[in-house]
Order: C-alpha cells, then structure tokens, then sequence
C-alpha cells in the first residue's frame, strides 16, 4: 500500500454524533434530483430523469464558500457500522460529511448501530420518525422496505449503479460495493486456511471458529446465505452443516467485528466478516488475519455482494436534505473515495478508481466466484431461515 490507512469502526455500537464541516475541494457532487416518483411511475423512468442531473466524470467540482454553520439546517442518518470512526477522522463518513457540509450547510447527525439494530430502530421510531436516511446491510434494508419504513427516491447518479443493487420500487440502493469474507489466523495456520465449506468441520478447530449470529448481525446472516448456496442451494444441506459446526463454534456473537482480534490474537483460528473491514484491518491492526474464500460443492471460492445501501426513510423530518445526502454519497469524489479511505467499492459502476488500495482489492478478488443475489427473495424466506438456522444449532439468535 502507499499509505497505511487508521482502521475503520468495525461492528460495534456508536453514539449520536454531530459532524461539522471542512472546505471543500476537488469533489464533483451529483446535484440533487428533486422530485419523488408519483405512484405508477416506473423506477427505469424516474432513473433516467434523475441521471439528466448526474454531472459527467470529471467535471469540475461545485465551488461554494465553507458553510459549516449550519445555515443549510440538519439531517440525520442512521447506518450500520464499519464507516466512521469517532476517534480518528480518516474515514469515509468523516471525511464525506464534511465535504457534504462545507459544500451545502447541512449538519449530520450521525447514529450508529449494527446492521439489524439501524432497521430495528428506524420501526421503533416508525409513527414519529426522526432518521432522514438509512444505511445498512441487506437483508435488512429489504426489511426496512417491506416495513414500510422507506419511501421511493431516485438520487442523482443511480442509473450509473449495478442495477442488481437498486431497488424495482426505488426505495434503496448501494453506495459502497463490498463483499462477505472469512478470516484466519496466518501464524497458526502456515500452510493456509481451510478450502472449503465442509474444511471447517475439522476436529482441529474446536472451539477456535467463530462465526456472527444470522438475524442479528448483517455479515452472519451472510454467512448463511453463503452457506446455502454453497450447498447447491439445499437448504436441508446448509442446516445439516450448522448442525455439524456445532461442536467447533465458540458460539453466537452479535458483533462481527469483535471476532477479528481473536483471530488476531489466536484464541479463535478462522472467523467470519468482510472485505471492507477486514482488509483494511489487517493492514494496521491485526497483521496476523488475513482474508479467504471458502469454495463449496463446486470446489470454487466464492462470495457475494454485501454492500451498503441507502434509503430515505418514510415520514423523514428533513427529506430534503436526507435526498442530498444520498446523492452526494453517490457524486464521483465520494465513489472515488471508497477505496481510497474505507477500502471499500464505488457502487458505481462507471467510477474505476486508480489508487493502490483498489488494484490490491481487485487482486483479492482474482479467481473468487462473485455469484448474484435475489435479495426480495433474502428477504421473503429471510424469518423462516433464520428460524431453521436456529433450529439447527440450538443456539435462537
């Protein structure tokens, strides 16, 4: 790498936070596409009216006098963990919120929780709102959706995202590529990690593998999607397996990123996570971990796309701002630094960054199956799953 980058907040908790501004300099912004679809329209038209406002690539960047005062008003975001960090500010929410600030006014309100726990709390507060913009892993964002907690939105620039992560009604969509993955310890396991799925029943890890509870946390129930792909998409196999892991997991864990410093550590030899956090973890962090693809019947690694992706919350106080917030996740800068500071994928697909950390991604990812994902059909069979998995472990979420 050209730079070692601070780690980003990983799977934990956060607070409230209030994020200021910062002059603004060499970012191009999407402009805000204003209107809402009216009920019938399609999500192709309301796209491709919102990509008349999406500035070509390399244009110049807006230019405005800082205005962090707040003279713009607020807006509050609720998004799952892993982009921003209180204690260090080379992260993608701090330095994107700033930029957004210095460029409109707009002051962020930031909380932070896991990935269910951001859906969970925009329901709770469903009959008086207070979270403009939602941001989480899937399935949950599907559920935030078919909670009716979420209102139809065609930012500026959506029509440039793979349109296998923008919602048909046009109510969410990605704003950073990422992908699910596994981690091992390098030193207790010199001659490499396990290569498949049914490598992880080995006696030898015992209680030393550990994995994050599906329906809890975003990257476990990743996991068991994974899984049953893995198994030729039966799901009888898939809980047959989880059964058999039974007796290696140390057992359940809402938080994912709580799993890497055992790793680290020793105390556990293989976990589970994601690109995201766990590349850019065990370039500063955690130098013994270090990232794998478990292949599964077919004998080839694999993954899938875990991005995070945004929606307007239904009933949002500030839904303006909250529709210039999502575009401006989505202007060119902001695309462009996903790898550049969080390690992370542009959502679009028109942004091909150039800086170290992506060509080291892209080199990760060599030879990895990527297979697609029906995230309305996740989220269909999502709680019968979830109940099947815990049938088979014994272990509710």
């Amino acid at each position: 790498m050209s730079h070692v980058l601070s780690r980003p907040r990983t799977r934990r908790t956060g607070a409230l936070i209030a994020v200021g501004g910062l002059a603004l300099t060499g970012l191009t912004a999407c402009a805000s596409a204003k209107n809402t679809p009216a009920a019938g329209t399609s999500t192709a038209t309301s796209a491709a009216a919102a990509a008349t406002s999406c500035p070509a690539l390399g244009a110049a960047a807006p230019t405005a006098p800082a205005k962090a005062d707040g003279s713009g008003g607020q807006v509050t975001i609720y998004s799952a963990d892993g982009l921003y960090d209180a204690k260090d500010d080379n992260n993608w929410y701090n330095q994107e919120f700033k930029k957004f600030t210095a460029l409109t006014g707009i002051h962020v309100n930031y909380s932070e929780d896991g990935s269910g726990g951001v859906e969970t709390k925009v329901d709770s507060e469903k009959s008086n709102p207070k979270a403009d913009v939602i941001v989480t892993l899937p399935p949950f964002i599907q559920k935030a959706e078919a909670s009716g907690l979420l209102q139809p939105y065609a930012p500026a620039c959506v029509d440039k995202v793979d349109p296998s992560l923008v919602d048909k009604n046009g109510e969410w969509e990605a704003v950073m590529g990422n992908y699910l993955s596994f981690i091992y310890n390098t030193k207790a396991l010199p001659d490499g990690p396990p290569k498949t799925w049914n490598d992880l029943l080995d006696p030898k890890f015992a209680k030393k593998l550990q994995y994050s509870t599906p329906g809890v946390a975003g990257d476990g129930t990743a996991v068991m999607i994974a899984a049953i792909h893995a198994f030729g998409d039966n799901r009888d196999s898939a809980w047959d397996f989880f059964k058999k892991l039974q007796s290696n997991n140390v057992g359940p864990s809402k938080s994912t990123g709580a799993l890497e410093s055992k790793v680290n550590t020793g105390d556990l030899l293989v976990a589970n996570g994601d690109v995201q956090m766990n590349y850019v973890d065990s370039t500063t962090q955690y130098p013994n971990n270090k990232i794998f693809f478990p292949a599964g019947n077919d004998g080839k690694p694999s993954t899938f796309s875990l991005p995070y992706m945004a929606g307007l919350v239904k009933g949002a106080p500030n839904a303006d701002n909250g529709k210039k917030l999502i575009d401006f996740l989505l202007s060119e800068g902001a695309q462009l630094d996903a790898s550049k500071v969080a390690y992370g994928f542009p959502a679009r697909t028109d942004i091909k960054p150039t800086d170290s950390n992506y060509a080291a991604l892209n080199a990760l990812m060599q030879g990895v199956t990527v297979f697609p994902v029906d995230w309305n059909e996740v989220a269909q069979n999502y709680n019968s799953d979830v109940k099947a998995w815990d049938t088979a472990t014994g272990t509710p979420s």
